[in-house]
């Protein structure tokens, strides 16, 4: 469980050691955010600490500190200075790691800003930060100390936002916090931004898992008010003056839709309750992201933006990669000779860890399945029907997944991560998703 009885912290005895591995004794009933800067180029890549600063209450989770649900491209962890012992660790990916492995890296230097947040200290810890690439290779690590009466770790109080539920499953400490931050709102349509908000959020809670599990989610939507309606479409010569600078075109690719201004986007919400960032962005154009355990980018006013919201969500909380794939086979995403992390595709080099389980009784591997062609946005119109035995959808080991029509495989015929007409996640994502929320939210078994 994530509850942590806050009176007892404030009585238990200064430790001359980490001792044992329970929150209460390790860490305060506070948030330490540390700012870093990733940075790339011909030349190698970084990590600089940017800042470190301090809030009241921490509601994140208070259990199974030292285990990660899923890999990442990336992990932040805590550790005791003296033994190297992990503390408390998170996996995250971050827009540099897709920016690596785009041309543009081999011949510019780039930098780019990335917020995280742990549990703080009670007693010097060290902070190690490591980035993986797309072979789980250490693309760049740095470690610096913590110190809990360090004068330049700033306090921070609570910004002075307008907020509101519009879901709230039950306590802050107990539930999984989701802040959805207005982008490209004007202070007039305040109320216009909410409305989304609780539109976007019970959407996410239509689809399985999420229907089962409400009770274990909040979303709390933030209203930052934007000078300029609308967002930046560079492609068009469009720049609008919103909160977060969000825009098109990212990485040049038309509907990729991102904010570098992620320190921006955490100043936004100091001392509120929330462990993921969702930015819903006031247009009626196609596009989005989502950047597991980083955040996620939701346009409200489209005919496919609820689909959308739940395909990146999908990405940015459950960690689960794109099912769909373009003509050729020039994306270096996947390498082939290497497993993904992600949970619901495959290479076939380390299958035996994904969803072999799961295989519906007597289908092949690989599976056939009729390619009904085209463009990604044409092969969703087809609407391509899932494949259906005694009711359930089939599970097998179809090729054409991450960008690529060759070598790399997804667990169904079609599914919310391919395309935006399949009405639910597949059933290996709603596995992997279920798994991941109770790994949050229930205590583990003594």
């Amino acid at each position: 469980m994530k509850r942590l009885i806050a009176s007892s912290l404030m009585v238990l005895p200064l430790l001359t050691a980490w001792g044992g591995e329970t929150f209460e004794k390790n860490f305060n009933d506070s948030t330490l955010r540390v700012d870093y800067i990733f940075a790339g180029g011909p030349e190698g890549n970084r990590v600089y600490v940017d800042n470190m600063s301090k809030t009241s209450g921490w509601n994140g989770r208070t259990t199974r500190l030292d285990e990660v649900p899923l890999e990442g491209n990336g992990t932040i962890e805590v550790k005791d200075p003296a033994t190297g012992k992990t503390l408390y660790k998170h996996s995250f990916s971050s827009l540099f790691q897709e920016w690596v492995n785009i041309p543009e890296a081999k011949v510019k230097p780039r930098s780019f800003e990335n917020v995280f947040l742990v549990p703080v200290p009670k007693k010097e810890a060290d902070i190690t930060i490591t980035l993986r690439d797309n072979r789980h290779q250490t693309l760049a690590t740095a470690t610096h100390r913590y110190r809990p009466g360090d004068e330049l770790v700033a306090k921070r109080g609570v910004s002075p936002v307008k907020t509101r539920y519009v879901h709230k499953g039950s306590d802050p400490k107990d539930a999984i916090d989701i802040a959805m931050l207005a982008e490209g709102y004007t202070a007039g349509e305040e109320e216009a931004f909410f409305a989304e908000a609780k539109k976007m959020a019970e959407e996410i809670l239509s689809y399985k898992p999420f229907d089962s599990r409400k009770d274990k989610f909040n979303f709390i939507a933030v209203m930052v008010p934007s000078n300029e309606s609308g967002v930046s479409v560079p492609l068009e010569g469009i720049w609008r003056d919103t909160a977060f600078g969000s825009h098109y075109s990212t990485f040049y690719s038309a509907r990729y839709l991102t904010s570098p201004n992620v320190k921006r986007m955490h100043d936004a919400l100091n001392g509120l309750p929330y462990e993921h960032v969702m930015m819903l962005v006031n247009t009626d154009r196609y596009g989005g992201g989502g950047i597991y355990n980083s955040y996620q980018m939701a346009t409200t006013r489209h005919e496919h933006s609820l689909p959308v919201t739940v395909h990146e969500f999908g990405h940015s909380f459950g960690g689960l990669a794109d099912e769909y794939f373009y003509d050729g086979d020039d994306d270096a995403t996947y390498p082939l000779d290497v497993e993904p992390w992600e949970p619901n595709i495959t290479t076939l080099v380390g299958f035996d860890s994904k969803w072999k389980d799961m295989l519906t009784p007597g289908v092949a591997v690989p599976t056939p399945w009729k390619d009904l062609g085209g463009t990604r946005e044409e092969r969703m119109k087809h609407r391509q029907k899932a494949d259906v035995k005694d009711g359930k959808q089939v599970v097998g080991v179809y090729e054409g997944g991450g960008y690529k029509p060759k070598g790399v495989y997804r667990p169904a015929v079609t599914c919310r991560m391919r395309d935006n007409y399949h009405p639910a996640l597949c059933p290996v994502c709603e596995k992997s998703v279920a798994e991941l929320i109770d790994f949050y939210t229930v205590a583990p078994k003594k």
